[in-house]
Formats: structure tokens, sequence, C-alpha cells
């Protein structure tokens, strides 16, 4: 098949940075990786191809490669650094679920920031991506698009341009189709499926609250159901018609059932060390394509055994 290669970005010779030289292959038939190269590369003999694959310089579908007897299967694509080893992103609180031109989507350990603060700039989701992109590129951008409280784990979309960061803030209410989470709550609510619907507004100790005065807070619905009771512990399944500041861990309260771990809203215990919320589904319109963006996790390990699952 033909081979591609990635462009310069205008200005890149101006601001004095060399692109890596990346060479794009498209497999046909399933064959092994080296026997594959080996074709696509007939001008490069066989001993520069071998140090490409043990220099983790080869990747298939974006994944970093060094098996040369890995099977290349059609649809596949192969992409060889003729510049420098591919990273494969790493870290143990920050797990990379998707990744294109406009937007990364990521699971968020608990304990992590989503951004920095004024006393910490550093160690958040935020600088890991952005330190990953950088390293790619020097001149790549990352944008917020919406946080998770620091010890809520779960998915998170990152923009990588203005416009994708604009789209979808700006249209978020029509653009993400599904937020569900996944909440282990004290007691076994009842009913056990539901609707909580109040006016949240905050503080002065920046506590969020319910009221039912509508010019004192905005409108927050939450639906929960239950999916599992035992031991004391109830794992709920809740999605969310609005997105305000702590809406779940709010309307849990309200309901007489706080999350697990969430002693600033009413938790009596805390078995895990930690708030058992965790935001398991996302799925939302591409800023840029219009597909169809669906993202799901599985049940954490830790909140499964509350509840005896």
């Amino acid at each position: 098949m033909p081979k591609t290669k990635y462009s310069t970005k205008p200005g890149a010779e101006r601001n004095g940075f060399k692109p890596d030289v990346i060479e794009t292959y498209h497999a046909s038939a399933e064959i092994p990786l080296l026997e594959f190269l080996i074709q696509e590369m007939p001008e490069r003999k066989r001993t520069t191809i071998k140090n490409l694959l043990s220099h983790s310089q080869i990747a298939i579908n974006g994944v970093p490669v060094t098996q040369f007897d890995t099977r290349v299967k059609p649809g596949d694509e192969v992409k060889a650094n003729l510049t420098r080893e591919f990273r494969l992103f790493y870290n143990r609180r920050l797990k990379l679920i998707y990744e294109d031109d406009d937007i990364i989507v990521v699971n968020k350990g608990y304990g992590l920031l989503s951004m920095g603060t004024d006393k910490i700039k550093d160690g958040t989701a935020y600088s890991i991506l952005r330190e990953y992109l950088k390293w790619k590129d020097p001149r790549n951008k990352l944008f917020i698009v919406h946080r998770l409280d620091r010890d809520t784990s779960g998915l998170m979309v990152f923009a990588k341009t203005q416009q994708a960061k604009e789209t979808l803030q700006y249209n978020w209410n029509n653009m993400v189709l599904s937020r569900k989470y996944l909440a282990v709550v004290e007691g076994r609510p009842e009913p056990a499926e539901g609707e909580i619907r109040s006016y949240l507004a905050e503080n002065s100790r920046f506590e969020v609250y319910s009221t039912n005065n509508p010019e004192e807070g905005q409108l927050a619905v939450t639906r929960y159901k239950t999916l599992q009771s035992r031991y004391g512990y109830s794992l709920m399944e809740v999605s969310l018609d609005t997105g305000r500041k702590n809406q779940i861990r709010v309307h849990m309260k309200d309901l007489g059932h706080p999350i697990s771990g969430d002693r600033r809203y009413g938790a009596k215990s805390s078995p895990i060390h930690r708030m058992a919320l965790h935001a398991q589904t996302l799925r939302f319109v591409h800023p840029t394509t219009r597909k169809d963006m669906n993202f799901t996790t599985p049940v954490p390990i830790s909140f499964a055994k509350m509840v005896g699952m």
C-alpha cells in the first residue's frame, strides 16, 4: 500500500521545531509484522527495519510494537517513526482511553485533581496530559472542558484545540448525550429507583446545599437506580439531567443515603478510604466529526466488594 507522511505544521520552520518523520501504511491482508514492513519498505535493509522495531519506532493502531512476529490484520494502520521512539502513555492514576486530533478521553483516578489550583500546579490530570502532548510536539495545547472532584474517579474529556473546547463547552447540554455515575451509598434507598429535583446554592464555606427557592439556586435533576444492596451499602447508578457542582453528593445526602466516604456531605463511614463515586459512562457528540462517542468503564473492584458483587 502507498505510504503517507505527516506534514509539517505551518510555522514549524520559523519556530525551529522539526516534527517527527512518520510514515503510515495500511494493511490489506493478515501477515507477520516484519514481513509486512519489508514489503512496504523495499528501499530499507532488513537490519534497519529490525532496529526500528527494537527501538519501539513501529506502532500498530497507535500502540508501539517490538515483536517482529506480531500479526498485522486487514485494516490495521501501521506507523513507522523514523526520528525517535513512539511513547506509550502510562500513568498509574490516569489512563488514556481515546485520543485523536481534537480530543482526549481519560479515566481519572481518585485523589487526582482535574486541574491546578493556586497552591497545586503539578501532578494534576491536566498537567500530566499536557506534558505528554508537549513531548510529542512542543506546540501542542490542552484545554479543560469539564472537571471531576478530586476524590471522584472516572471518565473525563479534554480538548486539544480551542475550537473543540468552545464547541463542547458552549453546547454541553446538547452535545453530552449521557453521563452516568456509580455511587456506593450508606443504607438502602427507598424507593429503590427515583428522581431528585432541587435548586442548588452555595454558602460562604463553599458547601453546596439544596433549596426550593428558584431565585436562590440553580435547578438540578438527578435520576438514580439501585443495582445491589448488601452489608449496609447500596450500589447506585446515577444519571444527570443537569451538571451542577457536587450535585450527586448533595442529592444523595438529601435522599438520606450519603455517598460512602463523603464526610463533607454526611457520610459516617469510609471502608475503602475514598469517596465511592465514579463517572462510569460518558457519551457525547464529537465536536468536529459529529460522531457518537460512547465510553464506559467497569465497576471499580472496591465498589463491587462493598456490596458483595
